[in-house]
């Protein structure tokens, strides 16, 4: 099969090739003969009822500091020109996510868009996860104060984190007895317009938080993170060190519960992240882990993912 490939990402020139999922993606496709474009969010324009992207043709290569080669910038139309279109850009997840994917929606599926843009709309990652509320931990979603209070006089430590955050930017750990609650409720109602993530503190997230990829429903791989000493967030990017890791029993049964709505929502690339017994967030937006994992299990799963795209377009 071959396929002409656009990536909706970030500026390829900074990604880091040792890290970045999308790369691998980019490379696999290559391997198949592929043809591969790059542009930004920003750079999509929808005129007359077509959308359009000014796009790079692109080449990578798994060597640092000349890790790609582009063209010259053209305009392509995303429904004739191109066959399928990884949406891949990093949230946070805003109104400009929201506007990428309802335009990407004029060309889904006729061009096949990794995930679906509008399942992604639907199911923001701490959103989604609450359709599945016995596979959580206690967990709250509000702005009001005095439910914050009562859910923290119930479950005495707790997580505070904005609804729509990524790569664990602004997740706060209060202890019990910590004076800094009204504190932060009041930075957080200044920051956010929209409710707040409030959850019970998990201890096992000192033995790991970990990565679990599902593809087209069905899980292929674990990653744990272990959280630096003082950090409660277990995120590579703020310390946390990556570790081999298997499947539980437990782990299996939640990727079991979801993995058929996922499969119903062409949701082909997911990660979920589990502590202890406990799933705590879906990613659909721009999931990661390829790379770690593939070191780890001597393993390619962004091949994985090619297969499960093709078998669609099939």
């Amino acid at each position: 099969m071959s396929l002409r490939v656009a990536i909706q990402m970030d500026p390829i020139e900074s990604i880091d090739i040792n890290g970045d999922s999308t790369f691998v993606m980019g490379l696999e496709a290559q391997k198949r003969g592929y043809s591969l474009f790059h542009y930004l969010a920003q750079d999509l324009t929808m005129v007359d009822g077509r959308v359009i992207a000014l796009a790079r043709p692109l080449t990578l290569r798994r060597e640092k500091g000349n890790h790609f080669e582009v063209g010259e910038a053209h305009w392509i139309d995303l429904k004739d020109d191109v066959d399928v279109v990884l949406m891949r850009q990093d949230p946070p997840f805003d109104m400009g996510y929201i506007t990428a994917s309802h335009l990407l929606d004029h060309i889904h599926p006729e061009t096949f868009v990794v995930n679906d843009p509008m399942q992604v709309r639907n199911a923001p990652e701490k959103l989604f996860v609450t359709k599945y509320p016995d596979l959580m931990p206690p967990t709250m979603i509000t702005r009001n104060k005095q439910q914050i209070e009562a859910f923290r006089d119930q479950h005495k430590d707790i997580i505070v984190k904005p609804l729509f955050g990524n790569g664990g930017a602004g997740v706060f750990h209060l202890k019990p007895g910590d004076e800094n609650l009204n504190s932060l409720l009041e930075m957080f109602e200044q920051q956010y317009p929209e409710p707040f993530m409030i959850q019970a503190y998990l201890p096992d997230v000192r033995k790991g938080d970990k990565r679990i990829i599902l593809v087209d429903g069905e899980p292929v791989g674990a990653l744990n993170r272990i959280p630096a000493e003082g950090e409660a967030r277990s995120n590579m990017h703020v310390g946390g060190k990556p570790a081999q890791s298997e499947l539980t029993d437990r782990e299996r049964e939640i990727c079991a519960r979801i993995g058929q709505d996922l499969k119903d929502r062409d949701l082909i690339f997911v990660g979920i992240d589990v502590i202890g017994d406990y799933m705590t967030e879906i990613n659909v937006t721009s999931p990661t882990g390829l790379q770690e994992i593939n070191r780890f299990d001597g393993v390619c799963l962004e091949a994985k993912i090619w297969d499960a795209i093709e078998k669609r377009l099939k």
